[in-house]
């Protein structure tokens, strides 16, 4: 019999979250106990443990499995994980609490408690061997680095008790689903094989040819998109959503698509980032990640393809969930379509290369896109998004790394 990939480690969806009488106890006790700042990042990775994304983590990463983790991409146990998913906080409050303790974990950016933790261990963290490992570089100008930086100097660690998915369900709606609620959605369609595509910004005509070509091998699609921080000047994520919806009303075969939204913070991490997207999306219930150009990327620290060559490296059964992986995509003027590099026999003049960046750049700085770059319908909604945006506000989107080629 058919069936979608197990989630990660083999057995069950872990959802931490709790409901009914359960949730309503915690919730009380947790007012009384001494708190715990969240940056977003933090508040993601824990709303990713409430919903079962982060299966089967129970909590923020102790010591033993931050190092084995950065190092070695597994955890003290052995269950692959290629990015560490850890609390800080400063030493002052790091003194103030003794493990074996409890305490509640706050949003920091809204002050709800967003879930309880026993720390079961206080350890501090040496930044440049994690930011060398998972980032490949100690580069301040790395945003992934940046955020390293600047997190407190003592991470906490132990299970969690999930109360809350912050803003995420309201702001977001039918868009925010958890795993389970995706992989119903594929078991009603009949769906085994899903590849998932991963994006931070609208679809152009480079991306829905990779989803398209994804339909031919595939039963749908996931088209899943990041729903926490990203760089100044992307694109919010609810007029991402808009765009979106209108290529795939008409530009897709109906129920072959699927898109929905997760509550991360981009890292930034390249290929680490890309074996973390495939963890996750096993949960998800994907069989396949697509995995194109400069995966996760930014600027020119990873080669772009360097997050399909992770995948060829990390031990065999790893991951039940297997990258897709596609060359450099483009118009070609003499094919008259998207075509890439296996397919399309002609010279790089007769090529329009696509990317967000070179997207954003364009409709920032009121500029004409052509048609072979973006479908017109999604062009409109992007467009209407920056004539609201006031001259003043708006960021200046610099072409670097692999996009500005």
């Amino acid at each position: 019999m058919l069936r979608l990939v197990q989630p990660h480690g083999g057995g069950d969806l872990k959802p931490l979250l709790l409901s009914g009488d359960a949730l309503a106890a915690e919730r009380a006790r947790a007012t009384d106990l001494p708190r715990v700042t969240l940056t977003s990042r933090e508040t993601g990775d824990l709303i990713m443990m409430g919903i079962g994304g982060f299966t089967p983590l129970e909590g923020f990463m102790g010591k033993a499995d931050w190092e084995r983790v950065c190092a070695e991409m597994q955890t003290a146990d052995g269950l692959f994980w290629p990015i560490p998913i850890t609390l800080s906080t400063d030493p002052g409050t790091a003194d103030s609490i003794t493990e074996g303790s409890d305490i509640a974990l706050v949003d920091g950016e809204t002050d709800e408690i967003m879930g309880t933790m026993t720390v079961t261990e206080k350890y501090a963290i040496d930044k440049n061997f994690e930011c060398e490992h998972v980032f490949k570089t100690t580069d301040a100008e790395h945003p992934g680095v940046a955020v390293v930086q600047a997190q407190g100097e003592v991470n906490l660690a132990g299970p969690v008790r999930v109360l809350s998915q912050g803003e995420f369900p309201s702001r977001y709606g039918e868009l925010f689903l958890s795993p389970a609620q995706t992989r119903a959605v594929f078991e009603k369609n009949g769906w085994t094989t899903v590849a998932a595509f991963q994006t931070r910004n609208p679809m152009h005509r480079s991306h829905e040819y990779l989803a398209k070509i994804a339909i031919e091998v595939c039963d749908g699609v996931l088209i899943h998109s990041l729903l926490g921080k990203l760089k100044a000047g992307d694109i919010p994520a609810d007029v991402r959503a808009r765009s979106i919806d209108t290529l795939i009303a008409n530009y897709f075969v109906e129920n072959t698509v699927l898109q929905a939204g997760y509550p991360l913070d981009m890292r930034y991490a390249g290929p680490r980032e890309a074996l973390l997207h495939a963890v996750f999306r096993q949960n998800y219930g994907c069989s396949h990640l697509i995995v194109g150009r400069d995966h996760a990327g930014v600027g020119d620290y990873y080669g772009p393809f360097d997050a399909h060559h992770i995948f060829d490296e990390i031990p065999e059964g790893a991951l039940e969930t297997q990258a897709l992986k596609i060359d450099w995509t483009f118009w070609c003027y003499k094919c008259e379509g998207m075509a890439s590099m296996k397919t399309c026999p002609h010279e790089a003049g007769d090529r329009l290369l696509l990317s967000g960046t070179k997207l954003r750049k364009a409709l920032s700085e009121g500029d004409e896109v052509p048609g072979e770059f973006s479908r017109p319908e999604v062009l409109a909604i992007l467009r209407e998004h920056y004539a609201r945006i006031a001259d003043e506000d708006k960021v200046e989107i610099k072409m670097s790394g692999h996009s500005a080629r």
